[in-house]
């Protein structure tokens, strides 16, 4: 790993790296499951509620992991197809995805006029109804921090400027960093920049917009196709080991990070106290 440059400014990617996904996202599809089930004014037919009743937490968990694979794709087809990413378009696919997964499981019966309308509608008898599925798929807007994300970068805001970095758009990230007090100095999204990460109009454009040089700027992240992206453009790699985030496990063998903070380790907490900060 090579010597640690004089750094003036820390990027941050935050789906996954700062905020969980995986399990928050089961946690409140078993828990909204749970609720309809129970609830006395549930409408739900007697052929979706036995499935829902079969499905069980790991099986919610792994539907929240194919969720977020089929957004996966939708954002890797864009890229292919326009050479771009519209991130308000992936955030209503992403209510989309979920429309069409929660069906294919016989969870929610779709309206067979859904062809003539923009909206996506459900049959009385399902699990959810419209509304409650809107605010299932709003569940990537208010994605917890990790347990040592706050405190950590309240320690790197004693040394650094802290700053969000991530393929989405600024009101969603404006929210979520809000929602979850996340003590972010910044937040820039990579549609700041008219482009997507790993491009390096991003990484470039966010060390410009800061007024610091590449060589000035670390980036944080659990996933080392964008950590490769960062370090490319001359930014220190620093990857921050999360569970099941790492999405291009293959990468390891190119010796990506500068600096690696293990998931066995305390995440931003050891970052900041292997960058010389005083921990509380």
């Amino acid at each position: 790993m090579k010597t640690r440059p004089q750094l003036r400014v820390i990027f941050f990617d935050v789906f996954g790296t700062c905020v969980a996904q995986r399990t928050p996202v089961a946690d409140e599809l078993w828990k909204a499951a749970k609720e309809a089930l129970e609830s006395d004014l549930s409408s739900v037919s007697s052929e979706v509620r036995t499935k829902a009743m079969n499905m069980s937490y790991e099986q919610w968990f792994e539907f929240g992991g194919e969720w977020n694979k089929d957004v996966d794709i939708f954002v890797s087809d864009s890229k292919a197809k326009y050479n771009s990413v519209d991130w308000r378009a992936v955030d209503k696919y992403r209510f989309e995805a979920l429309h069409k997964l929660l069906a294919q499981l016989g969870l929610i019966i779709p309206r067979e006029d859904d062809a003539s309308t923009s909206e996506l509608r459900v049959k009385e008898g399902s699990l959810w109804d419209e509304s409650q599925l809107r605010q299932l798929g709003l569940v990537w807007h208010r994605l917890p921090p990790w347990p040592d994300t706050c405190h950590g970068l309240e320690l790197l805001n004693r040394q650094f400027s802290t700053v969000t970095l991530s393929n989405t758009y600024d009101d969603l990230m404006k929210y979520l960093v809000a929602h979850s007090s996340i003590p972010f100095k910044h937040v820039y999204t990579s549609d700041m920049f008219q482009s997507f990460k790993p491009n390096p109009k991003v990484y470039l454009g966010a060390a410009e917009k800061m007024g610091v040089k590449p060589e000035e700027c670390a980036l944080v992240a659990a996933h080392l196709s964008d950590l490769k992206g960062a370090k490319a453009c001359g930014f220190y790699a620093i990857y921050v080991e999360r569970p099941l985030e790492e999405k291009n496990p293959e990468l390891r063998e190119e010796n990506i990070p500068d600096m690696q903070i293990k998931e066995d380790e305390d995440g931003f907490v050891a970052l900041a106290e292997r960058l010389g900060i005083q921990v509380d």
